[in-house]
């Protein structure tokens, strides 16, 4: 009796082994339905529409629908690759959810292919509700859920075939999972269990080496075909009208510090587009239409052919922090926005101009600002002495001084809209941001960094500073419980650019708090109080800790 209850507890083990076993090779059959659904998708979408990615849709439905608290802790913690890591936390998610899909196939069928019909459903809604889709855009998805359903069923029937067979085996002579008998011979590779497990592997090693190779390939080719990259690269932007001309001593020339211009590589990017749009300027147009005289229509060429004018500007995100890194300043060649709407002529009674991106992004902008004579609002179509890199908005972007770019600086732009904040309304505005926001002017600290240690001794604190179409008057530092004291500053370009600024400090070991503020030329003083960045740009003094030794 006891040899019988030892080999029923083994035999009992030896099941719930292969029963853990199979539940394996069942997510893994749905990972791999997943990556069919997913590869045949990209296939479909590289014929009929390109924009019909499922990835990418239900990245931009995300984007679209998540809170406004995660958006700005996704910008601090991740800053310019925060669409990779929401890229990466859907792949993990289809991976999850194909896997559970799997299971559940294997257990209760058809649930796994249940789960793949909607979440190629939700795909589907989610491609079809974008903005410029097209008529056929609904194949990709749906052509993919097929691949995957049939796919998942196909590989979960060949696991039920080798797990009943291996259940008989082990039953009838003591074989395990494995094939081998309990001496540890291999069993005859010609039993139904044998069969069964070849055929599984078969053809989840075929579907899924072809998943990858069709889709990295699909998704290579849909993003090349076009070549835009190399379009931009052969442009030759015709020589501007006129320059800025850059006066001595605007460039401080310090260890650490921004430089007076931001290289493009290095200047921030925060947008919606999830993927860097690709427009062939041969065929882009601008559309000027609403409370206008006339609706008008103009080519990349139209916009050259008005003239181009070089212009200095800084640019800043409501998602900058006190003391943050998503400010920067650049040379932009361009035309005057105010130009181009009388082109169209704007009727009385309108406020706003609502501008559309092709990725269906919108910004509210005063229409004030882009009319104003003494403001330079301009479509640009170059930066930093070249066109518009493809992240920046290229072949048109807007550039305007003395807002947020939420609300101005619309990117990869085709549609300006004369309207009303009282009819339309902006992608931000019902996501808790302000319709209006007017830059709050701030300082920064660059040198030195903080959690980096200094020697005692003579060192220079240094930052910039900027209050757009205003211009700063002086900045203020302060060690720890010390007077304010007054900066050098270096000499403005204009009074839309940040300016650099230096205090010369005899550092004494231990650690200090550095203190910034500005005043503008309006006389005005930094605001003290922090807040938030919703819902119109946060506010407050930096103060740093600094360590010297």
């Amino acid at each position: 009796m006891a040899q019988r209850s030892t080999a029923d507890e083994r035999g009992t083990g030896t099941r719930q082994s292969r029963g853990k076993r199979f539940f394996f090779w069942a997510a893994l059959s749905g990972v791999i339905s997943g990556l069919v659904f997913l590869a045949t998708a990209e296939l479909f979408a590289f014929i009929f529409a390109r924009s019909a990615s499922p990835i990418l849709a239900v990245g931009g439905f995300v984007i679209d629908i998540v809170p406004q608290p995660f958006k700005e802790f996704a910008i601090a913690t991740f800053g310019e690759y925060d669409k990779i890591a929401l890229l990466a936390g859907l792949g993990l998610a289809v991976v999850i959810a194909s896997a559970i899909a799997g299971i559940l196939q294997l257990l209760r069928p058809p649930l796994g292919v249940i789960a793949l019909v909607v979440a190629g459903a939700l795909s589907t809604a989610a491609i079809v509700t974008r903005a410029g889709v097209t008529a056929l855009a609904f194949l990709p998805p749906v052509l993919g859920t097929i691949a995957g359903s049939i796919l998942i069923v196909l590989l979960i029937r060949r696991l039920q075939t080798w797990k009943a067979a291996a259940a008989t085996s082990q039953d009838a002579t003591g074989q395990d999972a494995t094939g081998q008998d309990a001496t540890g011979q291999d069993a005859t590779e010609q039993t139904p269990k044998a069969l069964g497990r070849r055929q599984f592997f078969l053809l989840a090693g075929i579907a899924g080496v072809s998943a990858v190779i069709v889709g990295i390939a699909s998704r290579t080719v849909s993003m090349t075909v076009a070549s835009v990259a190399n379009i931009r690269d052969a442009l030759k932007l015709p020589s501007p009208k006129s320059t800025v001309a850059v006066p001595k001593g605007a460039e401080l020339d310090i260890p650490g510090l921004s430089t007076l211009f931001t290289p493009n590589k290095d200047f921030y990017r925060v947008d919606t587009a999830l993927t860097v749009p690709t427009i062939d300027p041969s065929t882009w147009r601008l559309v000027i239409d609403g409370m206008v005289d006339q609706r008008v229509e103009m080519s990349f060429q139209d916009i050259l052919d008005m003239g181009l004018d070089e212009y200095v500007i800084t640019l800043t995100c409501v998602s900058n922090e006190v003391g943050g890194e998503l400010v920067g300043n650049a040379k932009w060649l361009g035309v005057p926005l105010r130009d181009v709407l009388k082109k169209a002529g704007v009727k009385s009674g309108a406020d706003m101009v609502l501008s559309k991106s092709v990725d269906g992004y919108t910004a509210s902008t005063p229409l004030s600002a882009l009319t104003d004579d003494n403001l330079d609002a301009i479509l640009a179509v170059g930066m930093n002495g070249e066109p518009l890199p493809l992240e920046h908005g290229f072949p048109v972007r807007m550039v305007v001084p003395g807002l947020y770019g939420y609300v101005s600086a619309t990117k990869w732009l085709t549609e300006l809209k004369v309207t009303t904040f009282d009819k339309d309304e902006a992608y931000w505005t019902p996501r808790g941001y302000s319709a209006e926001a007017p830059i709050k002017f701030a300082s920064r600290v660059d040198t030195p960094k903080v959690g980096e240690a200094v020697e005692a001794g003579r060192i220079p604190i240094a930052g910039v500073a900027w209050a757009q179409s205003v211009g700063i008057e002086r900045v203020e530092v302060r060690i720890d419980e010390g007077d304010w004291v007054p900066a050098t500053l270096s000499a403005p370009i204009n009074e839309d650019t940040w300016v650099q600024w230096f205090l010369e400090w005899d550092a004494t070991p231990g650690t200090h708090y550095v203190a910034v503020r500005a005043i503008n030329k309006n006389g005005d003083l930094q605001i003290e109080e922090r807040a938030p960045i919703a819902p119109n740009g946060s506010s407050g003094w930096q103060r740093s800790l600094i360590r010297v030794s």
